[in-house]
């Protein structure tokens, strides 16, 4: 265990089993670094709040949790085994709260989870996949001791609004993209690689949205039901997050009328090409169609043909058939086919 003045602050341990950050808390200022087994007796402690931060820790380092602050069998299970639907539950005077986490691994979204164990005088985070680091949460926190004091319903609420303000970035960044792609569709029809990158996006759009849409039934129950360890007070708050997550499910369902207007705007663009084209063949055919026509009657060797023994009759045939394709090359031109 490491003392710490309330002004001065030690260096968090980094350790290889996953514990990324552990301390107690007094009145929204850090008073120590501990090690999980000591957990319990800080908790213990009138007014003392322990924050443990963990990534993807072993199954082992879950059971000494358990044994610190009583945790259910079921909720331990669930943080040792990723892939929760984003849930709360309530065991006794805890709450387990499951969130999903999202973040851009280049072209597509990369998924991970976070389990939250909230009880009396503790919060415990457990961080599974692609998830950004709770550092600079807790480093916001701490920089304000007023709101810390508010106790683990805070803390509660702090990782709450941080997970939801990282799917904004991805949101943007999918509708820059977007937008690109729209404004291409509207200019030439897509090709095979931009319709199978439309495709991908609305996947990911629609896991993005199964990892946003539980949550925000899960922050009703923390702003509307009486659960231990929310207080009042922090209902406010708990709703302004509620009301984020909603922004967020309504832009991405927008994001997916967009891509799916797109794919509809890119097929009509390709019809109307291919009737453009159709349409400029078959004017030509009909104008090629004339002299094959003429040239395929005289071909025909018949004996009695009148105009065979004229003396004008090849001009005049010649005549005819430009005079036919130029009336029919005006006509097509004038009626946009050509």
């Amino acid at each position: 265990m490491n003392l710490v003045s309330p002004g001065v602050v030690t260096p968090e341990p980094v350790t290889s089993d996953g514990v990324i950050a552990a301390g107690v808390y007094v009145e929204g200022r850090r008073v120590a670094n501990i090690a999980i087994d000591e957990a319990a007796s800080w908790r213990n402690k009138p007014d003392h709040v322990v924050w443990i931060g963990l990534h993807e820790p072993e199954t082992a380092l879950l059971k000494s949790l358990q044994r610190q602050f009583e945790l259910h069998d079921l909720a331990i299970e669930d943080a040792d085994h990723a892939h929760q639907r984003p849930k709360i539950e309530q065991y006794g005077d805890a709450l387990f709260i499951v969130a999903r986490t999202a973040q851009l691994d280049g072209e597509s979204i990369a998924f991970g989870e976070t389990h939250l164990f909230v009880g009396e005088g503790y919060l415990v985070s457990v961080r599974h996949g692609a998830s950004t680091s709770y550092t600079p949460v807790r480093e916001r926190c701490e920089s304000c001791p007023r709101a810390l004091a508010r106790g683990e319903d805070y803390i509660l609420y702090a990782i709450l609004d941080f997970i939801v303000d990282n799917y904004s970035p991805v949101i943007e960044t999918i509708q820059d993209e977007v937008e690109a792609m729209e404004a291409e569709v509207l200019a030439s029809a897509m090709t095979r690689a931009q319709i199978e990158r439309l495709y991908l996006l609305r996947r990911d759009l629609m896991r993005l949205r199964n990892a946003v849409g539980p949550l925000v039934e899960v922050c009703r129950r923390l702003e509307r039901d009486n659960l231990p360890m929310i207080r009042p007070t922090m209902r406010p708050l708990f709703r302004d997050v509620t009301d984020h997550v909603r922004t967020i499910q309504e832009q991405i369902d927008s994001l997916r009328e967009v891509l799916a207007f797109a794919f509809e705007a890119s097929l009509l663009v390709g019809q109307a090409q291919e009737t453009a084209i159709s349409k400029k063949l078959a004017s030509w055919l009909a104008i090629v169609a004339v002299p094959t026509a003429i040239a395929g009657i005289y071909g025909m060797n018949f004996k009695n043909m009148p105009e065979l023994q004229w003396e004008y009759g090849y001009f005049a045939v010649i005549g005819a058939i430009v005079a036919i394709c130029t009336l029919l090359f005006w006509r097509f031109r004038r009626s946009g086919w050509l």
